[in-house]
């Protein structure tokens, strides 16, 4: 049944996006907390107006089985759900069916967004389905290891397909009514692969900096960071990265000399990096810092990529040598992000951290490391390293240690992973599926474009269809904001007469099946 939700909007924060650093998920949890702000702001604006109030949305929940491909397996969870039926064409307009990622949905998914204008164009019903173990869709016991083995892709494919029919039951619709997804960042991959796998339930996909290419060692991430951080159209210099280059390459001296103690006091950590594990979560923790900048340019969370290189290019007489100067630089780079941030000091932990990973309470923030960790280490990989030479943050963030905590957390093999990863892509396709009316939209800045399909290919007549924003970063088409950039506004156009075009194919076709 559905139910009115007892609040307007509900303001937490969402581990939204797929990564390992600790602060580079806080940072992401920042920047989805905006998102939740400027959404109240822009509904308290539409209902000044005199536009739709949001009491139009509705919660609801399905009892989904745990395992879809073992039909003797009775047990169900409980999974959430949003719908928003304001705009809608009754009883034949279209669906938009907003995919959940690795964390809670809110009623803003089906208030405010890209989708939710397209919406209100086309007339559309607007619905958003809670990811499986994911915000409230988890039994009490979910997080036990044995439990987590419910927990996948695949299955989450399948919860889409049974709460398909269960709405198309619940709201009395029919072929009649063209299925549109959309996802961003996991949830993007989830979008093309709903359309993929289940194609005569969604007509079509939009799927926003999708990394549909599961992908073990992922040290392209940091290689494109370091080139964003040299793209002089965003603020970026040679300069700059050389600058990033030498002040990791000064801190790690500094660790190696023995000298972890000053590190600690200079980088205001809330423990000494004397293990070399607690030294591997400094580095990237600074490294988080560059990566966020990167990742999120210009949401305001943080710092841009052009203040970020301001800090990393000043000059000053106070040192003599460069080293050291650099050195400097990437501790008021700290002091930036924990001021931001409002963080006393840099929590370097690798205990707590894995004590962390270890719990299988369900909090009341809805926090999803462990969850999203193992996913990492059962499907996708993604581990972000820094072996390679272009690398240009701390060599000590190798495959070896990143890859550690799915043994030691899960007993997950480290040898059975590449195994699992190459399943992944078999079974999706990785960046090569084929799969025909999925716009796959990404930005020149994100590490994450490098996992997605960012270019045109003809196939049989067909076109694989991509957005390419070469100035902006992750997911940066899914919000509107006044301040946006041109080439952004251009690319939502482009978004647009997409979708437009499969509904009118999607029109003409129904019309001569009649």
């Amino acid at each position: 049944m559905l139910s009115s939700p007892g609040r307007c909007l509900i303001l937490l924060m969402l581990l939204n996006f797929a990564d390992a650093g600790r602060i580079l998920r806080k940072i992401k949890e920042r920047v989805r907390d905006l998102q939740l702000q400027r959404a109240k702001q822009h509904l308290l604006k539409h209902a000044a107006s005199g536009q739709q109030p949001p009491q139009h949305v509705k919660e609801g929940w399905i009892h989904q089985q745990l395992d879809h491909f073992n039909q003797h397996d009775v047990r169900t969870f409980p999974q959430r759900f949003f719908v928003n039926d304001a705009h809608w064409q009754r009883p034949d307009g279209p669906v938009f069916l907003f995919i959940g990622g690795e964390g809670p949905i809110f009623e803003f998914d089906v208030l405010a967004g890209h989708h939710v204008d397209m919406a209100e164009e086309h007339g559309a019903l607007l619905l958003a389905l809670e990811h499986r173990f994911y915000g409230h869709s988890i039994n009490p016991d979910g997080l036990k290891t044995e439990n987590l083995a419910d927990l996948s892709s695949q299955q989450a494919l399948a919860d889409l397909a049974v709460f398909h029919q269960y709405i198309s039951q619940s709201l009395t619709l029919s072929g009649r009514n063209t299925w549109i997804s959309f996802g961003g960042s996991y949830s993007g991959a989830l979008s093309a692969w709903f359309r993929g796998k289940f194609p005569h339930l969604v007509f079509g996909a939009v799927a926003s900096s999708a990394p549909v290419r599961a992908k073990l060692d992922f040290s392209a991430y940091s290689n494109v960071v370091g080139l964003s951080l040299m793209n002089e159209a965003v603020g970026g210099s040679e300069k700059c990265l050389a600058g990033v280059r030498e002040a990791f390459a000064a801190v790690e001296s500094a660790l190696m000399g023995g000298n972890a103690s000053q590190v600690a006091v200079d980088f205001g950590c809330c423990q000494t990096p004397e293990e070399l594990d607690d030294q591997i979560e400094l580095m990237q923790s600074l490294a988080d810092i560059a990566m966020g900048t990167v990742q999120y340019n210009e949401e305001g969370v943080l710092m841009s990529i052009k203040e970020l290189c301001a800090v990393m290019t000043s000059k000053s007489e106070a040192y003599e040598e460069k080293e050291t100067e650099a050195y400097s630089r990437l501790i008021k780079l700290s002091q930036i992000y924990r001021s931001t941030s409002e963080e006393p000091c840099l929590d370097i932990s690798h205990e707590k951290a894995v004590k962390d990973l270890m719990s299988t309470t369900i909090r009341s923030d809805r926090r999803a490391e462990r969850q999203w960790t193992y996913q990492t280490c059962t499907e996708f990989g993604f581990y972000q390293t820094c072996e390679d030479a272009l690398c240009p943050f701390s060599g000590l963030v190798t495959l070896q240690t990143q890859t550690e905590v799915c043994s030691m957390v899960f007993g997950i093999s480290q040898h059975s992973l590449p195994g699992r990863i190459a399943f992944t892509n078999t079974y999706y396709g990785g960046d090569n599926a084929r799969t025909r009316r999925v716009l796959y939209v990404n930005g020149g800045l994100d590490p994450w474009k490098e996992l997605s399909v960012v270019q045109d290919r003809t196939e049989d007549g067909e076109e694989a269809q991509s957005v390419f924003i070469k100035d902006t970063a992750h997911c940066a088409d899914m919000m509107s904001r006044v301040t946006d950039r041109c080439s952004l506004k251009k690319a939502r156009e482009e978004i647009e007469k997409h979708v437009a075009s499969w509904l009118r194919t999607a029109a003409h076709e129904k019309k001569r099946t009649v």
